[in-house]
């Protein structure tokens, strides 16, 4: 059974980090009691950033935590792939078997046959990336993980020439806040604690641009709903008219910006009607949103992931970045654009992860192509040969992958060794041939980072996990005994060896400092955040004409890989570029895999909570688009593209757009009539320049299902 056993706390509420795939990197207070278990959990309202707001899944996370279906013991598979046979073994068992699979798929195929493959199921830098430091010292391959960010950190950075911005709580003290391709009430609710602040306050107005009728749609002064692929054309209309009208600061942008000059004379063909005719906005639409920002010095640009979520995302992240340089709305407190503070941090993890031993000459394999991988595509493989054994931590690939139906073959590969480390049953663990019990947030140290905020904070463990559950650092240590690499520099280290390791090399404050301060604020001073001592570039210049082909990247691909997608096709200036998936006569919807309230990825859809809140799989379709088709609220329909097909419920809303559909939420694939998921219709080839997974950019045909 999944009891808790107690462990000593000063106090009745102890104090740690969500550490799920957010920006917010939410401070905690939970309740603790006297036997040892963890009760409510509510934000922390000393942390200025989190402000005391937390989101319902995580406020009831006892549910998760002492779920009867917690994954309590090591497995072994019994009988074929996914059969749903299982023998209990020791961990010691369990390990050797992992270490002995690995050391033949070396003898066999070379250390590259071996893919340790692991994301964001913890954004905990020890429990997340001790796995980096097994794969350097083995030199296995390479892990190129592409598939949430880097569409919109390319776009980003290739402008500011950095990955930071202004700081978020700002957003409370702007004039205008204008939420771009995020749905914060239901994915990132501090960005909503701070906007609705500014409005309560100063009487700001709240713009969101998105491609439905979202939750955070609801709460805005002005809607902007767009075709999905065309957020670059309303930035450049938005920029037109900033030159047409004179709200353009040129004085600012001269000492700012690459090619001011240059931009406007691209831009004026780029009118209202214009983008009228790409978007499906309303021409006096595109012009009051260019007016409202256009005359509102403090206009903070908030802009999220989703929207670079499509084949032309770098440049439309990019596009909605520029208007903020054209406006010269960094120069004001409130104002600018923010999309990520991931440079702010400073860690030290080289010795966490072990970078001292990382051989470049080693292939990155691409995280949105596993399906491909794994079934043996030479591109995909960098041509090299097969991989024969997987270590899967933090991550659900049977379910959150692109391409699910590749994904499905590559996995279920007779010659294909995979261990997973969870701590649920997913359908990943389901079809691998050693399951291991991870341990959750609460039971181990750990140290947190928030790219959406502003913050490092720590983690401590608070209860004692159950007795036959392991941390992932457990894991990666044991395998490197038995592996022969223990004795490599950063192995042998606990959690709380490796979260001083990251901090005192810089003057950070270490575990026990942090203990009693909680977090640490690494917001820069006002005139670096807002680029007022010059961008990120040598000569400080904003680029509103970025290097497509090599310019910066947090996350670039390597050397080996270069530029990846329809790189060349990319424009010089900000501009609509049709690299999407575009309706046709056979497809003639696109669809979009938003994320849902109650679960994060695939995490949450294990709760009864919030499977009930969410429902069950549906798609969103528009009245009309119904009507067309004869379907009605609540028919099963069945739509395709060339990748698959499956079947779910439609949900008939006004909230959709004509031509759209809208699938929200990663639910379990066996949750599907089919028992396939909604990544079936996604694909995973690579958005250009550096790669991505383009998962809310498909198109797809839809008919009522006759059976």
């Amino acid at each position: 059974m999944n009891l808790a056993t107690p462990i000593s706390v000063k106090n009745a509420v102890g104090h740690t980090v969500c550490p799920h795939d957010c920006p917010s990197a939410c401070a905690l207070e939970v309740d603790l009691t006297a036997e040892g278990r963890i009760g409510r959990v509510r934000g922390a309202s000393a942390n200025t950033y989190t402000a005391g707001v937390v989101c319902a899944k995580v406020a009831r996370y006892a549910e998760r935590l002492y779920h009867p279906d917690r994954l309590m013991t090591p497995k072994r598979r019994l009988g074929g792939k996914g059969e749903g046979a299982w023998q209990e073994v020791s961990w010691d068992a369990a390990l050797d078997e992992i270490a002995e699979a690995f050391v033949k798929a070396e003898a066999a195929h070379g250390s590259e046959a071996i893919w340790p493959y692991f994301y964001a199921g913890t954004m905990g830098q020890v429990q997340r990336d001790s796995i980096e430091r097994l794969r350097h010292a083995k030199r296995y391959s390479g892990f190129f993980g592409s598939i949430c960010t880097n569409m919109a950190w390319t776009g980003y950075v290739m402008g500011t020439g950095a990955l930071r911005g202004p700081d978020p709580r700002e957003m409370a003290k702007s004039d205008c806040v204008v939420i771009w391709g995020t749905n914060p009430v239901a994915t990132q609710v501090n960005v909503m604690t701070h906007a609705i602040r500014a409005r309560k306050e100063r009487g700001a107005k709240i713009v969101v641009v998105d491609i439905y009728d979202s939750p955070t749609m609801k709460q805005a002064d002005l809607k902007v709903v767009l075709k999905p692929g065309t957020d670059a054309a309303l930035a450049c209309a938005i920029m037109h008219v900033a030159f047409r009208d004179g709200y353009a600061d040129r004085e600012y942008m001269m000492k700012f910006s690459d090619d001011p000059l240059g931009l406007e004379a691209h831009l004026e063909t780029k009118t209202p009607e214009w983008a009228s005719a790409i978007t499906g906005l309303g021409v006096d639409e595109i012009e009051a949103l260019a007016k409202l920002v256009g005359t509102t010095d403090r206009t903070f640009f908030r802009l999220g992931y989703g929207f670079t979520r499509q084949r032309n995302g770098t440049v439309a992240m990019h596009a909605a970045l520029s208007i903020a340089t054209v406006l010269g709305s960094w120069q004001y407190e409130g104002g600018g654009a923010f999309h990520n503070n991931g440079e702010i941090f400073k860690l030290d993890k080289r010795e966490l992860m072990g970078t001292a031993y990382m051989d470049p000459d080693v292939r990155m394999l691409d995280q949105s192509q596993i399906g491909r991988v794994l079934t043996g595509d030479p591109v995909a493989l960098r041509h090299g040969g097969p991989v024969t054994a997987l270590l899967i931590q933090n991550t659900n690939p049977m379910n959150i992958a692109p391409e699910q139906r590749l994904v499905r073959q590559g996995f279920s590969r007779p010659d294909l060794f995979v261990a997973v480390h969870e701590q649920f049953m997913t359908e990943t663990a389901e079809i691998a041939d050693i399951v291991l019990p991870a341990t959750m947030f609460v039971e181990h140290d750990d140290l947190y980072r928030a790219g959406g905020q502003n913050h490092i904070l720590l983690g401590p463990k608070l209860v004692e996990p159950p007795a036959t559950v392991r941390t992932n650092l457990f894991v990666i240590e044991e395998l490197a005994k038995r592996l022969g690499v223990s004795d490599f520099p950063g192995f042998g280290l606990s959690e709380r060896q490796h979260i001083d390791g990251m901090l005192l090399p810089n003057g950070l404050p270490g575990y026990d400092q942090l203990l009693t301060e909680k977090w640490i604020d690494c917001q820069p001073a006002f005139e670096d955040a807002h680029y007022l001592n010059g961008f990120g570039y040598p000569d400080g210049k904003f680029r509103f004409r970025p290097d497509w082909q090599d310019g910066p990247s947090p996350n670039k691909t390597p050397k080996s890989i270069g530029a990846l997608g329809p790189h060349a096709e990319l424009p010089p200036f900000p501009d609509q570029v049709d690299v999407i998936e575009v309706a046709d006569a056979e497809h003639p919807f696109r669809l979009a895999t938003s994320p849902a309230r109650n679960f994060l990825n695939s995490t949450f859809a294990e709760t009864k909570t919030s499977r009930d809140k969410e429902g069950r799989p549906s798609v969103m379709i528009h009245p009309e688009d119904a009507n067309a088709l004869s379907v009605i609220d609540g028919d099963v329909v069945r739509i395709g593209n060339r990748r698959g097909e499956l079947r779910l419920h439609a949900a008939v809303t006004p909230g959709a757009r004509r031509g759209v559909l809208i699938a929200e939420g990663l639910w379990p694939n066996k949750a599907h009539l089919d028992g396939e998921g909604i990544n079936v219709l996604t694909g995973a080839d690579p958005v250009a320049p550096y790669g991505g997974a383009a998962v809310h950019d498909n198109r797809v045909w839809l008919v009522k299902d006759e059976a």
